[in-house]
C-alpha cells in the first residue's frame, strides 16, 4: 500500500500498519510527539490499522486538533482521579472543547480545594504513565460491563446507540470508560494542564433530568503555554460583563425579583437610552422605517394563528389555564403578530410596499434557569425589533438593505470584526416543526445565501436552527468564556402572511400574499451591553458613555467655576458631572481613572482666570489646557460621529 504524507513524499509497506507504526518510522522523534493521524482527512486514532492507500497526516501537539486529543486524554485522567477520590461519583462524558476540556459528573458540587486535590491525583496518573488500551466489545456485553460497574450514564449511552454497534472502550491502568476516542498512547503525553472551575449541568443538557457537576479544564503541550491561558483567564475574569457591570454600577440582579429579570442602574439605563435613541432615529430617518406600539400580552387565540403556541408555547409565560379560565393570555415572546394586525387596519395597494414596521419592543422568553447569564441570557429582554412587509419582487434588495443596516450598526460600535454569519436551515428530519413543503424551504433558504454571497461574507450552514416559518441569517458572537450567542437576526417568511389573511391589491386588482422579513439592527439591548462591556473591559467608546466627563476643581475655590463649565458642558447636550469633594486633586484623578471616565477636566486659578480647562484624558493622558469653547468643539464631533479613539499604552501617554 501506498501511504502518501502530508510534505507530498510517500512511503511504500506490503503490510497493514497502524498510525503509530508509521509515524515511527518516519522519525522516532515525530513518533514520541504524535497525537492521532488524519487520513484521507479523517481524524483517528493512532491505534488505527491502514491497510489501504491513503493520504496520512500526522497530527502533534501544534495542529489543534492534536491539542484536542491531549484534552480528551486529559479528561479521562480527570474521571480516574474523581473516581479514586470519590468512588461514589457517577460518570458522564467527557469530551474536549475549543478552550480545554470538561468531565460531568453525579455528584455533590465540587469545592476549589476538591479541585486542588484532583489536580494532585491526575499529576500522580500521569507520572504513572499507565499506556491507554483500546478495545471492543458488542453492545450487550458493553452494557453487562458497566452494569458491573455500576454506571447508569454510561449504560444509558450505550443502550441509545444501535444493537448491531460494536462499542469502543479505553483502559488506562485499570479504569476502563466508554469512549470512540482518539487518544494518546500513555497518560505521560499530558504535559501541562490546569483544572479551571466546576458548575452544575443537566444530564444530556434536559433540565427535567438529573443534576450533574460539570469541571472544566485544560491542557497544553507545555507550561508556557497554560501560564499563558492562565494569564489570559485573568484578563477575561476582568472583562467579564456579569463581575464588571455590576462594579461600574450597570446592572444588579435581586434574588426576590427573579433570575434572569437584570435591574438596569442609572448608568446601564443611560447606556441603553442612547443605543435605542440612535437606533430610531437611524432607522426612521435614514432607513424608512414606521414606529409602531403593541402590547406585552395577548390572548392565546393570536398565537394560535401565528403558530407560536403549538411551535413555542413551552418558551412562553402563560397566565391562565385553558382548562379552566376562559381566555388565556400569554407574555410576548416576539412582535410579529402585533405588527401584522398594524398592517390588516387598512387595505394596501402594491405601491405602498415596502412597509417597515419597527418597534423597541420588550419580550418575555421562558429561558431555563441553567441558561440564565448576566445580560445575555434572560427573561425580559428589548430588543430593535422589525418586520418588513413586502411585494415577492422586492424581497433581495430588503433583505440586502437589511443586512447593510446590521453590519453599519456592528461597524459603528466597533464590533464587526468580533462577528461571524450563520445561515440557519431547517431540519427536513424534523419536518412537522415547521411550515411549509421542502421547495418552499430550498427557495427561502437559496435567497439567504445569494443576500451572504453577494457581500462575499464567510458563513457556515446550521440545519435546524431556523425558525419555524423560516430561514435566518444569524450573525454570532462569543462571549470572553468562548460562548456563541445570536447577537443580531434576519428571516425571511413567506408562509406566515397566509394565517393572518394578509395581502395586498396589485396592479390587476387582485389580493396577493405579501412576503415579511423579521430582523432587527441591533438586537437585544441587554445582550449588546453585555457584548459592549466585555469588547471594551469597561472604557466604552465616549459618546456611549454614562458619564463622559467630570469636572475636578483644585479646592473648594474654584467650585463656581467647575459648575459653570458643568452648565456649559450640560447645555451642549454633554454627560459631565462634577467632583467636589474636600479631597487632593490626585485622589480625584485617580478615582476618575478608575471609574474610565473618558475626559476629566482640572480647574484652578490659572482655568477660570482664562477661560480654560485642563484637559486629561483616557486615550493620550494629560493633553493640556485648552478654551472651554475649543473642548466642546472637540467632545461634540467626537459624539456625533461616534468616533471611537484609540487609547495609547500607559508608556506612550503624556504625563
Amino acid at each position: 500500500m501506498k501511504i502518501t504524507l502530508k510534505d507530498g513524499s510517500s512511503k511504500e509497506y506490503s503490510e497493514a500498519k497502524s498510525v503509530y507504526d508509521i509515524a515511527k518510522d518516519i522519525s522516532e522523534g515525530l513518533a514520541r510527539v504524535a497525537c492521532a493521524g488524519e487520513v484521507d482527512g479523517e481524524v483517528v486514532d493512532l491505534r488505527t490499522v491502514i491497510d489501504h492507500d491513503c493520504a496520512l497526516n500526522i497530527l502533534t501537539p501544534n495542529d489543534k486538533e492534536g491539542l484536542r486529543v491531549i484534552r480528551h486524554t486529559a479528561s479521562h485522567v480527570l474521571a480516574e482521579a474523581v473516581k479514586r477520590l470519590f468512588p461514589d461519583a457517577k460518570v458522564t462524558i467527557g469530551p474536549s472543547i475549543d478552550e480545554g476540556f470538561y468531565y460531568d459528573f453525579d455528584h455533590a458540587p465540587f469545592s476549589r480545594e476538591d479541585l486542588d486535590n484532583l489536580e494532585k491525583e491526575m499529576k500522580k496518573i500521569i507520572k504513572e504513565g499507565h499506556e491507554l488500551r483500546r478495545f471492543t466489545l458488542p453492545r450487550e456485553e458493553a452494557i453487562k460491563f458497566m452494569e458491573e460497574k455500576g454506571e447508569p450514564y454510561k449504560v444509558e449511552l450505550i443502550q441509545d446507540l444501535p444493537e448491531d454497534a460494536e462499542i469502543s472502550f479505553y483502559d488506562q491502568g485499570g479504569f476502563v470508560d466508554l469512549c470512540a476516542g482518539p487518544h494518546l498512547m500513555n497518560t505521560k503525553g499530558i504535559k501541562a494542564f490546569k483544572l479551571i472551575s466546576s458548575s452544575m449541568a443537566y444530564w444530556r443538557g434536559d433540565s427535567s433530568r438529573a443534576q450533574l457537576q460539570r469541571i472544566y479544564g485544560t491542557a497544553f503541550n507545555k507550561k508556557e503555554e497554560l501560564a499563558a491561558y492562565l494569564e489570559h483567564l485573568e484578563d477575561i475574569k476582568k472583562r467579564d460583563h456579569n463581575k464588571l457591570g455590576r462594579e461600574m454600577e450597570l446592572f444588579t440582579t435581586v434574588d426576590v425579583i427573579g433570575q434572569g429579570l437584570p435591574l438596569l442602574l442609572p448608568n446601564g439605563t443611560k447606556m441603553i437610552m442612547k443605543l435605542q435613541r440612535w437606533i430610531e432615529d437611524l432607522e426612521d430617518k435614514e432607513w424608512g422605517y414606521v414606529r409602531t406600539k403593541t402590547p406585552l400580552m395577548a390572548k392565546s387565540d393570536l398565537y394560535k394563528i401565528s403558530g407560536h403556541w403549538d411551535h413555542y408555547q413551552d418558551g412562553m409565560f402563560v397566565l391562565g389555564d385553558e382548562e379552566k379560565d376562559k381566555e388565556v393570555f400569554a407574555l410576548r415572546p416576539m412582535t410579529c403578530p402585533f405588527q401584522y394586525y398594524c398592517y390588516k387596519n387598512k387595505q394596501h395597494s402594491y405601491r405602498e410596499l415596502p412597509i417597515r414596521y419597527g418597534e423597541t419592543s420588550t419580550l418575555f422568553r421562558n429561558e431555563d434557569s441553567g441558561e440564565m447569564h448576566g445580560l445575555t441570557r434572560v427573561r425580559q429582554f428589548t430588543i430593535s425589533e422589525g418586520h418588513l412587509v413586502i411585494r415577492p419582487d422586492q424581497a433581495e434588495e430588503e433583505l440586502q438593505n437589511c443586512l447593510n443596516l446590521a453590519n453599519y450598526v456592528l461597524s459603528t460600535l466597533g464590533l464587526q470584526e468580533d462577528v461571524t454569519y450563520r445561515l440557519s436551515k431547517w431540519d427536513p428530519n424534523n419536518r412537522e416543526k415547521y411550515l411549509g413543503d421542502e421547495a418552499y424551504w430550498e427557495k427561502t433558504q437559496d435567497a439567504l445565501r445569494q443576500i451572504l454571497k453577494n457581500d462575499n461574507l464567510p458563513f457556515t450552514e446550521a440545519d435546524g436552527e431556523a425558525a419555524f416559518y423560516g430561514p435566518k441569517i444569524d450573525i454570532q458572537a462569543k462571549n470572553v468564556y468562548g460562548k456563541e450567542d445570536t447577537m443580531i437576526t434576519i428571516q425571511l417568511d413567506c408562509a406566515i402572511a397566509e394565517n393572518f389573511d394578509m395581502y395586498y391589491i396589485d396592479q390587476n386588482g387582485e389580493k396577493i400574499r405579501p412576503y415579511i422579513i423579521h430582523r432587527t439592527s441591533l438586537g437585544c439591548y441587554e445582550r449588546t451591553l453585555a457584548w459592549l462591556i466585555e469588547k471594551y473591559a469597561g472604557k466604552f467608546p465616549t459618546w456611549l458613555c454614562p458619564e463622559q466627563v467630570r469636572v475636578l476643581p483644585i479646592s473648594d475655590k474654584y467650585a463656581d467655576y467647575a459648575e459653570k463649565v458643568r452648565k456649559e458642558l450640560a447645555r451642549n447636550g454633554i454627560d459631565v458631572t462634577v467632583d467636589n469633594r474636600s479631597e487632593k486633586i490626585g485622589y480625584k484623578i485617580r478615582d476618575t481613572r478608575m471609574d474610565k471616565i473618558p475626559y476629566m477636566l482640572v480647574v484652578g486659578a490659572s482655568e477660570a482666570e482664562q477661560g480654560l480647562v485642563s484637559v486629561r484624558s483616557r486615550f493620550e493622558g494629560n493633553e493640556g489646557p485648552k478654551p472651554l469653547e475649543e473642548f466642546i468643539d472637540q467632545i461634540c464631533k467626537e459624539i456625533r460621529t461616534k468616533e471611537i479613539r484609540v487609547e495609547l499604552p500607559e508608556d506612550e501617554k503624556k504625563k
